[in-house]
Parts: structure tokens; sequence; C-alpha cells
């Protein structure tokens, strides 16, 4: 048997093993509806379509500058401009290989093997899981109501003294996966000054920016110099497929993150880089899309309940229902096999954002059409 490495033997994803379940059941002829994963059903909008189009019919696409094309960068920042009121400068910018290649680099750049990196329980399981491949410990600290669903200074203190040691940086998602929750433009502020004053690295994992619901969308950008911004084209701009993201970095970590990015990545995909930059301009497109969500989250919210689901957590944000399943089941993992073996329903267990906890909870995704959803709720309502 082949050996291999401690660092390997992380959690597998399991939203991604659900949609290659669901996948195989959809190949083999089964009607599937899968709510399991976070990816839009819309393409990416027609503007950055028609890019794609002409570059691959008139350009050569090869290697771009480490940190990215000139024209992306430039479209980036003005977005910040314009829907943020904040100036920054394109040689901030780092165009990355999706979120993920982003989170890999804000970590090796920032964090020696041994470090302590709080991330919430629940909370997106790659977190998790790249922190325990590079050799990094994840300390996660349990949000809910008490603490708004969202981080807080006290919370972090109390992780610091019980982890008998210092937490070297924060990473925050807002809106966040699993729990939509949207933290304030003041809570956000206060997590960020906590940070700066204890020399902690903070990370604002800003992926589902544009899909905000309910509360107050602010980027760490307006209330820190020092934070590092990581977003992505995959979400609001329906891009999942083009692997595709950013980070926003403090001047003296641009060049420690060019370096790493160099080796690893030697730079994003350029046609991707093309799409993305024409994408800016299809804002009133993908405006119609969030409207799709919103009518889907209502949807959820008036019926869920009713199936035994019971929100677990705010859905300010993002395109994700998070429910205590405890009426129907002790163990969501099974039923999500359950449910996907029967009714060719996808939802993902919540294994993957709380070890602890997650046998009572699920994640429905609703990033889908109106009609899957229906559909969807549809056939759990007669199995049920």
């Amino acid at each position: 048997m082949t050996a291999v490495s401690r660092r390997s033997a992380v959690e597998p994803f399991h939203a991604m093993d659900i949609l290659a379940a669901a996948n195989r059941k959809r190949l083999a002829g089964g009607a599937v509806i899968s709510l399991a994963v976070g990816q839009p059903s819309h393409p990416a909008p027609q503007t950055a379509l028609a890019a794609a189009r002409t570059a691959l019919e008139h350009g050569r696409l090869g290697y771009t500058d480490a940190l990215g094309t000139a024209d992306l960068r430039a479209a980036i920042a003005g977005h910040y401009r314009d829907h943020h009121g904040v100036e920054v400068e394109g040689g901030r910018i780092a165009v990355t290989t999706g979120s993920s290649a982003a989170f890999n680099i804000a970590f090796l750049t920032l964090f020696d093997a041994g470090d302590r990196v709080a991330i919430t329980r629940p909370g997106y399981p790659a977190y998790r899981n790249i922190l325990a491949a590079l050799g990094l410990e994840a300390v996660e600290i349990p949000v809910g109501a008490e603490t708004g669903f969202t981080l807080t200074p006290q919370a972090l203190a109390e992780a610091e003294r019980k982890a008998g040691g210092k937490i070297a940086g924060v990473l925050l998602a807002s809106p966040a996966n699993p729990t939509g929750t949207v933290t304030s433009k003041a809570a956000l502020k206060a997590l960020a000054d906590y940070c700066a004053e204890r020399d902690m690295a903070f990370i604002s994992d800003e992926i589902y920016h544009g899909l905000t619901f309910a509360g107050e969308e602010t980027s760490a950008l307006q209330i820190s110099s020092k934070a590092i911004v990581i977003n992505s084209f995959s979400k609001y701009y329906c891009m999942t497929g083009w692997r595709i993201g950013w980070m926003v970095l403090p001047d003296d970590l641009v060049r420690p993150v060019e370096r790493v990015t160099q080796s690893l990545y030697i730079s994003a995909p350029e046609l991707s880089q093309i799409a993305a930059a024409a994408a800016f301009a299809g804002r009133a497109e993908l405006d119609t899309v969030r409207e799709t969500y919103r009518i889907n989250r209502q949807i959820l919210l008036d019926r869920l309940p009713g199936l035994g689901f019971q929100i677990a957590s705010p859905m300010d944000g993002a395109f994700y229902a998070y429910a205590d399943v405890t009426r129907l089941t002790n163990d969501s993992m099974a039923f999500a096999r359950r449910m996907l073996d029967e009714i060719g329903v996808a939802a993902t267990p919540g294994h993957d954002f709380d070890p602890e906890n997650g046998h009572r909870t699920m994640r429905l995704s609703y990033a889908g059409s109106t009609e899957e959803i229906t559909e969807a709720l549809d056939r759990m309502q007669g199995w049920l």
C-alpha cells in the first residue's frame, strides 16, 4: 500500500461526495435535483461569455503576470470604488485560481506550521481542511444566537485563553456559509480592531458579496487598512467552473504573495481573467438572477419548517438554508443519503460545517431555479 502523508488525512468534503453521488445517479438515468452545493444554475453573464468567445477566436492564450492581468486588476479596483466607495490601487490586487487558491496563498504567506487560526463553527469545511493540510491548527469557535452568529472579540479572547497560546490569525466570512450570517459594519470593525491591537492577521472572506438580502453588507476594506480580503467570481457572478477569484492585500504583503503564487500557480487562466474583467459589465443580468434567489429563499423560509426542517440560523445572505433536522433524524449523513437514493434530492449533511453538532443539521442551497426548488420540496413533502 502506498504511504500517504499525515497532512492528507483530512475529512472528506461531504458536499462534494454528495454531488458526486448525485451525478452518478443522474448518469444512470435518475431524475436528480441537487441542493447540495453552492453553484448557481445560471451561466456566466453574457458580457463575460462574449469576451471569452472573442478571446478564443482571435487571441493567443498564455501565462499572465502572476498577480493577474492589468485589465482585470483595474476592473476589480473599479468595483471597490463604485460599490464600496473605497479607493484600492490595482497593485494591491492579486488574481487567483478561484478563492480556494487565495486561501492557500494567504495561509502560506501569513502563517508558519503550527500557528493557530480562528474560524467559526459552523463554518466552511475547506477552511479547516486546508489549514490542517498545511500543518496549521484551526481553532473552531462556536457561534450562535448569543454571538449574533458571528465571531466576537470576547469569544476570540476566550478561545485564546483556552488554547493556551497566541492565535495568529482570524478568518471570517460575511455573508457566511452555511449560516447566511451578515456581520454588521460595527461588529466587523470591532473584530478588525481587536486583531490589529494584538497583531493578528484578519482575513475577510467576501465571496458571497452581492448576495445580501437582509442586514448591512460591508467590505473589510471600508474599515481596515490591514485586512486581507478574498473574493471570487463563482457566486454572484455565476462563474464557478471558470476558477477565478482575487485577493486585496496590504502593500507589504503584495510581494510575498507574488512569490508564492509564481511557484504554486504561475498565474490564473488567462481566458478566465478576460471573461472576469467583462463580467462587471453584466451586473444588470446578475441582479435579475439574484432576485430569483430572493424568491427561492422565501419559498424555503415558508415551507421548510412544515417539513420538520427548523431554520437554525439567519438566512440574511449567500444562498443557503441551514436547518436543524432533529425532528427527523439524529444522523443527517444517513438521512441525506436516503433522501438522494429514494427521491433524488441531494442536500448536504451538517458534518461538513460542524464536526460536533452537524449530525443534527443539514444545508440546502437555493442557488438553482425556482422550479427546481419547488419540485425538490414537493418530493420531500411526499416522502416525509
